[in-house]
């Protein structure tokens, strides 16, 4: 893998990711000002969730016509947030993002004691940009060009993982309309959080109670009784075994785990390294072969450990889409969005079957 930096004209951060030498210094002659993020976090007393607020972020770009694509080469006059003619994997700074690392400079604090408590919004957003063909999707990539993206996940994982402040690094795509994505170019983001996310909290509590209990890790008996069963599991590799999880969320998801557990991206080895791409590409075409009418939308979504936490936790991706069946989504009703309590219409077997039959 090659890496190369530039600096937007606004003076945000972008990194170019090759698997070969390029070339890829060409300036960015837009006329933009330096941007400034008002970004704060406040905390819920209640929960103990951190909530992000970013006001700054309703004049984001918003479904631009495909020859206005703030993602695609700059080419034929036309400046985007891609300076080069070309590339394999674009990694840059957000324009419009909900952490910042000058979120300090802006931040005026509201906070007055321990049921108000708020703090800048600092931290870092970048967006990925998978490949440069504006009407392809990751789905379309061959494997030495995911495999490029796992290097970036990897590098960006590393690298944003050293910054003060930073709690835990969130690698993810989010494909489709449906899903309320706003740029139709394939791409992923990446949130270097100054703090452990809600689910991630709420899955170190429960690995820490499986411990008490058990004498054992949570993930890995979670990945054994998967294994073991077999009803569940998607694609198993030698190193990576996908399955729908016992109380999916979700009308189709799928888990996927490295076989050895591990805390990030980071720790991974060579041959999982290696094998990730083939599983991967397979999982995101099943997805599409599940329904007519088009592209699934999909989330997909790494999880890794928190910074100083991954004594306990495992890496591990979670994929699911929001469509029930061909025509029909999953929208968050009341019991979903207002008691966080999932009530799923497809059963995890049967969806786990359909994904299988989908690979034929």
């Amino acid at each position: 893998m090659h890496r190369s930096r530039g600096k937007l004209a606004d003076g945000r951060e972008i990194i170019y990711f090759d698997t070969a030498f390029a070339d890829r210094g060409s300036a960015d002659l837009r006329p933009l000002e330096p941007t400034a993020a008002r970004s704060e976090v406040r905390r819920d007393p209640a929960t103990g969730d951190w909530v992000t607020v970013a006001a700054h972020r309703q004049d984001r770009t918003y479904h631009p016509p495909a020859d206005e694509c703030p993602l695609c080469p700059s080419r034929d006059g036309r400046l985007s947030e891609i300076p080069a003619d070309d590339y394999q994997v674009a990694v840059f700074q957000n324009r419009f993002p909900s952490l910042a690392p000058d979120a300090a400079a802006a931040h005026v604090p509201v906070g007055d004691g321990e049921l108000r408590t708020d703090h800048p919004g600092t931290g870092r957003c970048e967006v990925v940009c998978f490949t440069a063909d504006h009407d392809a999707s990751f789905a379309d990539l061959d494997e030495p060009r995911a495999r490029l993206v796992l290097d970036a996940w990897t590098d960006r994982t590393a690298e944003l993982s050293a910054l003060p402040g930073v709690r835990q690094v969130y690698c993810f795509e989010n494909r489709g309309a449906e899903i309320g994505v706003t740029l139709a170019h394939p791409h992923g983001q990446i949130y270097a959080f100054p703090f452990t996310t809600p689910r991630t909290r709420r899955a170190l509590a429960a690995a820490e109670e499986h411990r008490a209990r058990n004498g054992r890790n949570l993930f890995e008996d979670l990945l054994d009784a998967e294994r073991a069963a077999g009803e569940r599991v998607v694609l198993a590799g030698e190193h990576w075994t996908a399955f729908v999880p016992f109380a999916a969320r979700w009308p189709y998801e799928v888990h996927l785990y490295p076989d050895r557990r591990v805390p990030d991206l980071t720790a991974l080895t060579e041959p999982e390294r290696a094998e990730f791409p083939r599983l991967y590409l397979e999982l995101l075409r099943r997805f599409d072969r599940l329904f007519d009418g088009g592209p699934t939308p999909y989330v997909s979504a790494w999880h890794q450990a928190p910074l100083g936490r991954g004594a306990e936790f495992a890496l591990h991706l979670e994929l699911f889409t929001v469509r029930r069946t061909a025509g029909k989504l999953k929208y968050l009703a009341g019991v979903e969005a207002g008691m966080d309590a999932f009530v799923n219409d497809v059963a995890p077997e049967q969806a786990a079957r359909r994904l299988r039959e989908a690979g034929a």
